[in-house]
């Protein structure tokens, strides 16, 4: 671990006079992630605020049978479980776990918390930014309680293009790479639908793989069946 120098690269602290910038970083700690690696475990105190700087990190939640389900997928500059380490006393309701080879940066809750009370703007980018990802759980919540199987997988494809799309010749390239089990859980189905849906919608050129990542060939069509994601 070493202390971190690249809070500018987190676009949360872009607002911060140069002083606070610089004083989080005195706080700041980087950490190398490696594939499989748990930043943090369900249960776990929550005293740090986490982001993504490089790689992918996703949320991992235990289901009652005991089976660890994906519930997101997070991006560089995400910052994650920020609810339970604003919230005294409280623990971590899931874990955190690498994807691959990445950093992450983690700043004590008292750091956080004290430039967070001196920079109104930093506040009210901190819950911006909550507020979208409460708006993704709602979306989410609504598409398993009303929308088809295979609306409930083209929504979770469209946002994963929509944040980690990166546009190729033959279409959307994600730049995560994600298994049939991890599509299924972030959409609430069995790994044996999921990949039947895949397979219709390779059938149908509306997706391909090219270099172990899905490609998305037609996001037109893919957003006509989901049109509850297309707004977003």
């Amino acid at each position: 671990m070493k202390q971190s120098n690249h809070i500018d690269s987190l676009p949360l602290f872009s607002c911060l006079p140069e002083a606070d910038r610089q004083e989080l970083s005195r706080h700041a700690i980087e950490i190398p992630i490696h594939k499989g690696q748990f930043i943090f475990r369900e249960g776990d105190p929550a005293e740090w605020f986490h982001f993504v700087k490089q790689g992918n990190v996703k949320c991992v939640q235990s289901s009652l049978e005991g089976k660890e389900v994906t519930l997101k997928v997070l991006m560089p500059g995400d910052l994650f479980c920020c609810e339970a380490t604003t919230l005294v006393g409280e623990s971590h309701p899931g874990c955190a776990q690498a994807m691959g080879e990445g950093t992450v940066v983690k700043i004590p809750r008292k750091a956080m918390l004290n430039i967070i009370q001196r920079n109104p703007e930093a506040a009210v980018n901190i819950i911006n930014y909550l507020s979208v990802r409460l708006r993704e759980s709602q979306d989410n919540a609504k598409a398993f309680a009303l929308d088809r199987a295979d609306q409930r997988l083209a929504t979770i494809l469209i946002h994963l293009a929509q944040r980690a799309g990166i546009s190729e010749a033959e279409g959307v390239r994600l730049s995560v790479k994600l298994t049939h089990q991890d599509l299924a859980d972030m959409a609430g189905l069995t790994k044996e639908t999921t990949s039947r849906i895949l397979s219709r919608l390779k059938k149908d050129h509306i997706v391909t793989s090219s270099r172990k990542q899905l490609v998305i060939q037609d996001l037109a069509r893919l957003q006509k069946m989901a049109p509850r994601a297309s707004s977003l």
